[in-house]
């Protein structure tokens, strides 16, 4: 594996300069403000992540304010104990995306969440005490106790929440393969996601960068030079 401050300055080059750099890269994580995100903010996120897999991300946007009435605002613990009649009614709603797997893992999602929050205090909380260097065993835990969060849902969950991660985008894996990681293109195995962890810790150690930030500037030292 090469050293990051190659990785760094070939992103820095190919985006203008360090200054240009830096305004691409999100806000720091903030472990307080998601140690403080309600459990109602988790379900709608999980829910939101569930509907984009395989759907243009527009779509379900447009009709979000939709969602949030039909699911009851995303409250665990109203929609945990709905009657199967309020399910079904949900196949039936022209005002969401109806299908029907995807609708059934809120129902166990709310479930999911409440159960981590009865044992840490909130969902949120039990995400900001789990350390970034274990981004694997969080995403395991998602797909073995969450309903359709496995994948790239997982990853996009703890992004979108703010969580100290990375994501395993086609660009993120042009970059680590590049620096000299031993991966296939897609990283879908568990080995694959051992190394990539291996590898972002190693980079965190060298840097005292945040994993969200040493993940987009990997993401923007390769690929299609977009300026966005």
């Amino acid at each position: 594996m090469i050293s990051f401050k190659t990785i760094r300055a070939r992103a820095e080059k190919r985006k203008g300069g360090p200054k240009e750099l830096a305004k691409l890269l999100p806000d720091k994580p903030d472990a307080k403000a998601l140690a403080k995100l309600g459990d109602d903010r988790i379900l709608a996120e999980m829910t939101k992540r569930v509907f984009c897999a395989g759907f243009a991300w527009s779509v379900i946007e447009n009709k979000w304010a939709n969602f949030e009435k039909a699911f009851l605002g995303f409250k665990p613990a109203k929609l945990a104990f709905q009657p199967d009649e309020f399910w079904d009614a949900l196949m039936d709603d022209k005002r969401i995306v109806r299908n029907g797997a995807k609708i059934m893992s809120v129902r166990e999602n709310a479930q999911f969440v409440q159960a981590i929050a009865k044992e840490h205090g909130s969902f949120g909380k039990f995400l900001a005490n789990w350390p970034a260097s274990d981004e694997v065993g969080l995403l395991d835990l998602l797909t073995k106790r969450g309903s359709r969060l496995g994948g790239n849902s997982g990853q996009m969950l703890l992004r979108f929440v703010g969580w100290d991660g990375f994501v395993t985008s086609r660009d993120v894996v042009a970059c680590l393969r590049d620096a000299g990681l031993d991966i296939s293109e897609e990283v879908k195995s568990k080995g694959d996601l051992a190394k990539v962890q291996a590898a972002f810790n190693a980079w965190a150690r060298e840097t005292n960068l945040s994993y969200v930030h040493l993940s987009r500037i990997c993401a923007l030292s390769v690929g299609e030079n977009r300026q966005s």
